[in-house]
C-alpha cells in the first residue's frame, strides 16, 4: 500500500492562529481550578437498536476473501477483542484500551468493504456485547478492507471532569486508534489519521454533522468525530482518502434508538465541550487529512495486548533499566511523526529528565534533579506519582496554538502512550497513563519561555522490583560525590539552563549546574477546590485520572 504519510496539506492548515474560545479553554483546562461538583451520570444504553452481529466464528465465512472466496483476510473479531471489547464475564469498565476514570467515551463505526469477516457495509459497534450492528449497505464499487471512525460521546467525562474533559476526551481517543491499529493483523496494513475534517468523518460514518444540532431522536447523544484507523490487505492499493470520501455520499444509515423522556438540553458544560470539540476537528482545507503508517513494536504479540492494563500505583515504584527505558522513549517519538516531544522522569540514584540520545541507544540528561514531586502536583495532587519509578512525559501544545495543532498533539499524545504501553507490557514492564495536568508548565520549570511547552499527557512506568531489592533506584549508579546537591526551592532557585549542544552523553553522570527546582512545600488548599467532580470510582478501577 502507499504510504501517504508525505502529503502535506494546504499553506494555511494548521496555521490559523487560535481563537480566543480556545485560548481561554486551554488556560482554563490547566488552570488550577477544580471541576465543581456534578452528579454521577450512569452509561448510557447503547444507542443503536437490533440484536446485533456476533463477531465470533466469522474469519471462515465463505466469500469473505478480497476475491469473494477463502477465508477472510481481516479477522474483526480479533481486532475488536484485542482492542476495544469489554473482556467477557467482567463489568466492562477494564478494557485493554485506557479511559479516563474508565469512562470509554470513545465509539468505533466500522465502515466494511470486501476482505473482511463481516459482509460489506456500516456497523457500530457494542464494545459490551462484542457485537456490530448493521447501518446501512456499503457503497458500490467500495475498495476491501474496513475504515474505522472513531466519534466521543461526551457526556460523562464532562460530568467527571468538568472543564478538564475536553482534552481527556482527544487522549482517550488517541489511545483507541493506538488499540485497534496494533491489533491489526500480520496480512493488513494499517494507516491511521488524526486530523481529518469532522464533517467528512461523520458523512463517512453516517451521522449528523453538527453536535449542537437539536436532535430528532429524543435521548440519542451527539457523537463528536475524531481520527480514523484504515485496516487494508496487504497488497491491495487503496487512497484512504478517496476511502473516507466514497463513504461519504448521501447517508444510507439507521439512526441511533429513540430515548423517550430523556434529556435533550445540554447543561452548559457539556454543550461548550461539544462546541470546542467540534470547532478544533474542522480541517476544510485538507479535509481527507494525512494518513501515517502504523507499525507495530517488534516484541508486542496478540498475548501483550491481552495483558496490557493499567496498573495501580503500587506496582509503579521500580524504575525500568536505562535501556529499556530508551526503548519506550523511541516508540513515543517513532509512533506519531506529527506527536509531541517526550521526556522522561526518574528519581533513584541518578534524579534527572531525561531524553533518547540521538543516534544512540542511551539517554541524554536535560536536566537533572528530582522531578517527579513536581510532576505528583501538577497532575492534580497525585502524590503517588513523586515515588513512581519513572514516568514518561509527551509536552508541547503552546498557549496559543492553532486548532489543528491543539487537536493533533493531544491525538498523537495518547496515540503514542497507548503504542507504549503495549511495548512496555511485552518487555515485561507495568504503565499507567496520567492524563490530567494542571500548571505543568515544563519549559517555563526548565528556564525556557513560559507558556510555549507544556505537559500534554504522561504514561509512568515501573518494573517488577529485583529479587531481594526493597528500594528502588535508578541502573545508573554515579559516585556519590557527582551527584547533584540538595535542590532548592522553586520560588528562590534560578532557571535550569544547559548549553547548547551540550547536553551530556548517555554515560555522562548529570552536570551539577542543570538542576530541576523542586515543588514548594505544600499549602492546604481551600475546601472547594478539592471536591471531586463525581463520586469517586472504585479502587483499582479508575485507569487514568
Amino acid at each position: 500500500m502507499p504510504d501517504t504519510s508525505s502529503r502535506t496539506a494546504a499553506p494555511e492548515s494548521g496555521t490559523r492562529p487560535a481563537s480566543g474560545l480556545l485560548r481561554r479553554a486551554l488556560a482554563e483546562t490547566r488552570s488550577s481550578r477544580a471541576p465543581g461538583l456534578t452528579p454521577y451520570v450512569p452509561e448510557r444504553p447503547f444507542p443503536w437498536g437490533g440484536a446485533g452481529m456476533p463477531l465470533a466464528g466469522d474469519e471462515a465465512r465463505p466469500g469473505a476473501g478480497p476475491g469473494g472466496g477463502g477465508r477472510a483476510v481481516i479477522d474483526l473479531d480479533r481486532v475488536l477483542r484485542l482492542s476495544l471489547a469489554a473482556p467477557a464475564g467482567t463489568p466492562g469498565r477494564l478494557r485493554p484500551v485506557p479511559s479516563a476514570g474508565a469512562l470509554h467515551p470513545v465509539r468505533a463505526h466500522l465502515l466494511i468493504g470486501p476482505g473482511c469477516s463481516l459482509p460489506p457495509g456500516r456497523y457500530a459497534y457494542d464494545p459490551r456485547a462484542h457485537r456490530a450492528h448493521r447501518r446501512g449497505p456499503a457503497p458500490d464499487g467500495v475498495s476491501p478492507g474496513v475504515l474505522v471512525v472513531l466519534t466521543v460521546a461526551a457526556s460523562r467525562t464532562v460530568a467527571h471532569y468538568g472543564h478538564r474533559a475536553w482534552p481527556l476526551l482527544l487522549l482517550d481517543t488517541g489511545h483507541a486508534a493506538a488499540a485497534l491499529a496494533l491489533a491489526g493483523p500480520p496480512a493488513a496494513d494499517v494507516l491511521v489519521c488524526l486530523d481529518a475534517d469532522a464533517a467528512l468523518l461523520s458523512a463517512a460514518a453516517g451521522l449528523h454533522a453538527a453536535p449542537d444540532r437539536p436532535d430528532t431522536r429524543p435521548g440519542a447523544e451527539p457523537e463528536l468525530p475524531l481520527a480514523a484507523v484504515r485496516l487494508t490487505p496487504t497488497g491491495v492499493t487503496a487512497d484512504a482518502p478517496g476511502t473516507l470520501t466514497a463513504w461519504a455520499g448521501p447517508i444510507r444509515a439507521g439512526t441511533p434508538s429513540a430515548r423517550p423522556g430523556a434529556e435533550t438540553a445540554a447543561p452548559a458544560e457539556l454543550a461548550a465541550a461539544r462546541h470546542l470539540l467540534h470547532h478544533i476537528a474542522r480541517a476544510p482545507e485538507l479535509p481527507g487529512g494525512t494518513w501515517h503508517p502504523a507499525p507495530r513494536p517488534e516484541p508486542v504479540t496478540d498475548g501483550a495486548l491481552e495483558k496490557r492494563r493499567s496498573a495501580p500505583p503500587d506496582d509503579l515504584t521500580h524504575p525500568p533499566g536505562e535501556y529499556l527505558l530508551a526503548r519506550l522513549l523511541t516508540t513515543a517519538r517513532t509512533a506519531r511523526p506529527d506527536g509531541p516531544a517526550w521526556t522522561a522522569a526518574v528519581g533513584g540514584d541518578a534524579p534527572a529528565l531525561y531524553a533518547k540520545a540521538p543516534n544512540s541507544r542511551g539517554l541524554d540528561v536535560r536536566a537533572s534533579g528530582d522531578a517527579r514531586p513536581t510532576l505528583a502536583r501538577w497532575a492534580a495532587g497525585q502524590q503517588w506519582i513523586g515515588g513512581a519509578g519513572a514516568v514518561l512525559l509527551a509536552h508541547g501544545c503552546p498557549g496559543d496554538a492553532p486548532a489543528a495543532a491543539v487537536r493533533t498533539c493531544h491525538l498523537a499524545a495518547g496515540y503514542a502512550a497507548g503504542a507504549v504501553q503495549a511495548h512496555a507490557t511485552a518487555l515485561g514492564l507495568r504503565s499507567r497513563p496520567i492524563g490530567s495536568w494542571q500548571r505543568a508548565d515544563l519549559g517555563a520549570a526548565l528556564g525556557e519561555a513560559p507558556g510555549r511547552d507544556w505537559i500534554v499527557h504522561g504514561l509512568v512506568v515501573g518494573a517488577p522490583p529485583p529479587p531481594g531489592r526493597a528500594a528502588p533506584g535508578f541502573v545508573r549508579h554515579p559516585p556519590t560525590a557527582e551527584r547533584p546537591a540538595a535542590l532548592t526551592p522553586l520560588a528562590s532557585s534560578p532557571p535550569v539552563t544547559t548549553a547548547p549542544g551540550s547536553t551530556p552523553s548517555a554515560s555522562t553522570p548529570p552536570a551539577p549546574e542543570a538542576r530541576l527546582p523542586t515543588p514548594p512545600a505544600p499549602t492546604p488548599p481551600a475546601t472547594a477546590t478539592t471536591t471531586p467532580a463525581a463520586p469517586a470510582t472504585p479502587p483499582g478501577e479508575e485507569e487514568r485520572p
